[in-house]
């Protein structure tokens, strides 16, 4: 991975303020070794069809320039700029802990999402397992799966999901928002490119395991226009289904995606933020429950339309397998983590120059 300039918008939740006065300097991978005390988190997010989920890894090596994750970071007092690309936080006892959860009694074997917030196959689950550890515990525990991810890597785990798919129920998602790889490295730079993923889609499509594809983010005025090439391809590639997420910005996204969108896209920047404004009622963002996932006004409505056209000239559904779906959980927690305190042992990993 290529190293960057450390570039992070300012902390809300830290009073103090550094500023470089030259050059900054080159941003290199920190990992940072954390023990969990819980693993599984309750969403109850309308915009979520997916009720408990896992996140093996705090922040992401794929540096997507949209990734509404990336506040989270700030709570552990990183920055939401390249802190979130190279400090990775890594739960390494996710497994066992894992393990320690779906054998309560309580547990009812509910379907859990991997992940709701950073990837699960980043570079860094190549080194740790951390993800396939976790993939190991539901397969012995028959409790089913969803995957939701970018990383090729996912490939490593075909035989493991496939049986995953046979006694408990599996399906996983490629997120895949361009068409073109040289347009997708600008907006995500250390990402598999799209071919790669849609490579994924029929390897994993040909151990039998049910594959849809998500174009997430939709950009408008930037990616919407790559719709029906996505959908074709992913048709092609055997996908099961495909489904659509508008652009999120909350909190320090908005600086970060602006600043790489105005540097690598400076012809266009104007016109994506127009239409990004539009699609959110003038603003950046809307963090309303239920209103974050999707976008308002007329173009928005195009992006619909085409969307909805392109899955049903390919007979691809536009919904998550009902299994796994909100409506088909219970609506009453039975297991609900405590919050922790991550407790950190780093370490520095270095992928190239």
């Amino acid at each position: 991975m290529a190293l960057r300039r450390v570039d992070n918008p300012p902390n809300p939740f830290i009073a103090e303020l550094r500023e470089w006065l030259d050059e900054p300097p080159a941003a290199q991978v920190e990992v940072y070794e954390e023990t969990a005390k819980s693993v599984l988190t309750e969403n109850d997010s309308p915009d979520i069809p997916f009720r408990w989920s896992i996140n093996p890894y705090r922040g992401c090596q794929h540096a997507c320039a949209y990734c509404y994750a990336r506040p989270y970071h700030e709570y552990l007092g990183y920055g939401a700029g390249t802190d979130f690309d190279t400090k990775i936080v890594v739960k390494v006892n996710a497994p066992q802990v894992l393990r320690e959860e779906l054998q309560r009694r309580a547990w009812a074997r509910e379907w859990i999402c991997f992940s709701g917030v950073t990837d699960p196959y980043q570079p860094m689950e190549a080194v740790y397992k951390i993800t396939r550890g976790c993939l190991e515990a539901c397969r012995d525990f028959g409790n089913p799966v969803s995957i939701i991810t970018k990383g090729y890597l996912i490939v490593r785990d075909i035989e493991l999901l496939a049986e995953l798919h046979r006694t408990a129920g599996a399906q996983v998602y490629l997120s895949i928002a361009f068409a073109d790889d040289a347009a997708a490295r600008a907006m995500e730079p250390s990402t598999p490119p799209p071919s790669r993923r849609f490579e994924a889609v029929r390897r994993l499509t040909d151990a039998g395991i049910p594959v849809g594809v998500m174009i997430g983010p939709v950009i408008p005025g930037l990616n919407d226009k790559d719709i029906p090439t996505i959908i074709l391809r992913a048709a092609e590639a055997g996908a099961r289904s495909v489904g659509y997420t508008a652009l999120r910005l909350p909190g320090s996204v908005s600086p970060v995606f602006m600043e790489r969108l105005r540097t690598a896209l400076p012809l266009r920047a104007e016109r994506v933020e127009s239409r990004i404004r539009e699609m959110r009622g003038g603003q950046l963002n809307d963090s309303r429950f239920g209103r974050r996932m999707t976008g308002e006004g007329e173009y928005w409505q195009s992006v619909k339309q085409l969307f909805d056209a392109s899955a049903r000239k390919h007979g691809l559904v536009d919904v998550p397998t009902q299994s796994a779906t909100r409506e088909n959980q219970p609506r009453k927690s039975v297991l609900r983590p405590e919050p922790q305190q991550p407790r950190l042992t780093q370490l520095t990993f270095h992928f190239g120059k």
